[in-house]
């Protein structure tokens, strides 16, 4: 986050004229605009934890989204700590942004959302934040995805990422390299045998891991398990439908597709 050797910028869900931002963290607002999103085109913002490389442009996205607090606009779907603070943790969202959306929505397992067609489902996670949430998203006629956000490994986790047609990792490490509120190659590995997704997308990296090499471990990741898998770059963008594409940020990257 400090160097932005990698981006932190989150992640952005576009269906047809919907658009979602999944945990913008420090570059969002920036790279949003450089990549031709506005954030004043946004229906909702989602915050899974109260960490500030998840949660730090989210102010700042519900001030586009509601256009200067000009208009009670969009969804914000955030865990009690970002929005009230847990114990130690947070909040993250002032009260004062809080009430420029229309809706709230306290993320906890099991708890659902709408943001138009889409529909998203939280999931348990286990990370430093005791609040934390994965999610499920549901897309009308094109099927599911999910993404960890930052959780250690359990037993149970493979029950939340099952019959997806891909799933997003946050894997932090890379293998031989435990910890235990991040995933890391060795725990991607077992989740992905567990779940057995279409396809898979490597994210969230720690300085470890970017030293290791992501697109190394990915490529053992897909030897290991089967599934597909694919180490994010800065700009990638996935586009599902029969097939998942992976289309990568230059002119020279050559589109990755994966059958669905």
């Amino acid at each position: 986050m400090s160097t932005q050797r990698r981006r932190t910028a989150g992640i952005r869900l576009v269906h047809g004229s919907t658009q979602v931002h999944l945990d913008p963290g420090p570059g969002a607002l920036v790279f949003s605009n450089w990549a031709g999103l506005s954030p004043q085109k946004l229906d909702a913002v989602a915050v899974t934890h109260c960490h500030p490389d998840h949660y730090s442009d989210a102010e700042v996205f519900i001030e586009a989204m509601t256009h200067g607090a000009t208009r009670k606009k969009g969804l914000l779907a955030a865990t009690r700590s970002v929005l009230y603070g847990v114990d130690n943790v947070g909040p993250s969202i002032s009260k004062y942004h809080r009430g420029m959306v229309s809706d709230i929505v306290e993320l906890e397992p099991n708890i659902g959302f709408n943001v138009d067609d889409l529909g998203f489902t939280a999931v348990e996670a286990r990370h430093s934040d005791p609040t934390s949430v994965g999610l499920r998203l549901s897309v009308p006629e094109l099927g599911e995805m999910g993404y960890t956000s930052d959780t250690g490994y359990f037993p149970e986790l493979c029950n939340s990422y099952r019959n997806l047609k891909l799933l997003v990792l946050c894997v932090m490490w890379p293998r031989d390299n435990h910890l235990n509120i991040h995933l890391n190659t060795d725990d991607a590995l077992k989740l992905l045998e567990e779940s057995q997704p279409k396809c898979a997308v490597l994210t969230h990296f720690g300085m470890r891991m970017l030293n290791a090499d992501p697109e190394k471990e990915a490529i053992y990741l897909s030897e290991e398990t089967g599934v597909p898998v694919i180490a994010a770059r800065d700009g990638l963008k996935v586009m599902m439908g029969d097939q998942i594409s992976f289309i990568g940020p230059r002119k020279s990257d050559e589109t990755f597709i994966v059958d669905a």
